[in-house]
């Protein structure tokens, strides 16, 4: 799965799932440019280029967006993303419109800036990293479990309509992934808890789910289109 001169764009690329996206990228041979809020000088060594943008504001989206048309990446990760647990009816309108805005929003904008660029040159490759609450849902998920359906039916919209372009789009639905926020949200009690529902019996690792991540974004992946795979060790189906 060689990416030379292959140029990949991944947002969210500091921490977490993004940042084992990232170096899995560079790894492999890529041009990595990726986004996030924070100071650019702490991740020089993963990516090549960095853009700075709060997707929480419409007006970086939008400039992240036309950096995207100016780079002309190869691969788009849309893998930024925000989620806030509430009781249905205790939702501020203003949180539900704040996490469609970074979690759909951010994602149409930058599908929309890559596109023309993948079709021109006959060959690009999108995956929109929803979640597990994007196939299924549970209490106090309203607002994100939305976010990440939506971002689902987006994804298999424009594979279907640009597949012929040679442009493959799509999801996965990561699981409970053992990162530092996971951690810090769930504490040791509660993962101990997620892993006795886990089939495999335990969280997945970022670098599993960066793995995967390249595949479907090589030249090897040639024929899954429009979909919205679950890395989930299990759970959803126990």
């Amino acid at each position: 799965m060689g990416f030379t001169n292959r140029k990949v764009f991944i947002t969210g690329a500091t921490r977490g799932i993004g940042l084992a996206i990232a170096k899995a990228f560079k790894t492999n041979g890529a041009k990595v440019i990726g986004t996030g809020t924070q100071d650019a000088n702490d991740y020089d060594n993963v990516c090549d280029e960095y853009f700075s943008a709060d997707f929480s504001e419409e007006e970086q989206i939008r400039a992240c967006s036309d950096f995207v048309r100016e780079t002309a990446p190869d691969i788009l990760i849309n893998n930024a993303g925000v989620n806030k647990i509430e009781p249905f009816v205790d939702i501020d309108p203003n949180n539900f419109l704040h996490i469609q805005r970074v979690n759909v929003f951010a994602p149409f904008m930058l599908c929309q800036a890559a596109i023309p660029a993948m079709k021109n040159n006959g060959w690009g490759r999108i995956v929109n990293i929803s979640s597990i609450w994007g196939k299924a849902s549970k209490e106090y998920r309203a607002s994100y479990s939305a976010s990440k359906f939506a971002l689902d039916g987006l994804t298999a919209a424009l594979a279907i309509e640009h597949s012929v372009d040679g442009i493959i789009a799509n999801c996965i639905a990561p699981g409970f992934t053992d990162t530092k926020l996971t951690r810090n949200i769930l504490g040791e009690e509660g993962i101990q808890q997620i892993i006795s529902a886990i089939p495999i019996q335990r969280l997945a690792s970022v670098e599993e789910i960066a793995q995967f991540v390249l595949w479907l974004s090589s030249s090897d992946n040639t024929y899954i289109i429009g979909q919205n795979i679950l890395i989930d060790g299990g759970f959803t189906r126990a």
